[in-house]
């Protein structure tokens, strides 16, 4: 079956997502951001989350979304696939995005949004013992992920550079 005539599943900004087999998560506009893939090739079922931020400590009370942040969607993530029946042992990352789309004169920490989405996403993975066993970060270009359920492949369209495949 060929990606043009699989179901896609959108995941917004802010957004996480869990499917089965044969199904392609998408996602769009991953600048400083980061999108994150769990899987596990033993089963046919993935997750996507299209994170904004790294810390849900930083969020205000009165419009919590608990997809936004690293700690939170990840956490989201991980229970939602064991629920589904995925083992934890085999489980495996892909993360992608977290550019520094804006270059400023500062050296302020608080500005280097993408690099530190980035790292939370690492902590997160590493607290649960899930190896993130590839990623494309950094730069200064947006990207498009599409993860294909079936083959656990992770299609990388770059604004300005192209597209290739993470597996």
């Amino acid at each position: 079956m060929s990606t043009e005539t699989k179901a896609i599943i959108k995941v917004g900004i802010s957004d996480a997502k869990v499917a089965r087999a044969p199904y392609i998560l998408k996602t769009t506009g991953l600048g400083s951001c980061v999108g994150i893939v769990i899987y596990n090739p033993f089963s046919n079922v993935a997750g996507m989350a299209h994170i904004m931020l790294s810390e849900s400590k930083m969020a205000k009370k009165n419009d919590f979304n608990p997809m936004k942040y690293a700690d939170t969607a990840i956490d989201y993530l991980f229970r939602t696939l064991v629920e589904e029946g995925m083992n934890k042992h085999g489980m495996k990352a892909i993360i992608v995005g977290g550019a520094q789309m804006f270059r400023f004169k500062t050296s302020s920490d608080l500005m280097r949004i993408g690099p530190r989405n980035t790292e939370a996403v690492k902590l997160e993975m590493k607290k649960r013992g899930v190896p993130v066993i590839a990623e494309e970060t950094g730069g200064s270009n947006g990207r498009t992920i599409e993860f294909n359920i079936e083959s656990y492949e992770l299609t990388v369209k770059t604004v300005n550079a192209g597209e290739k495949v993470l597996k």
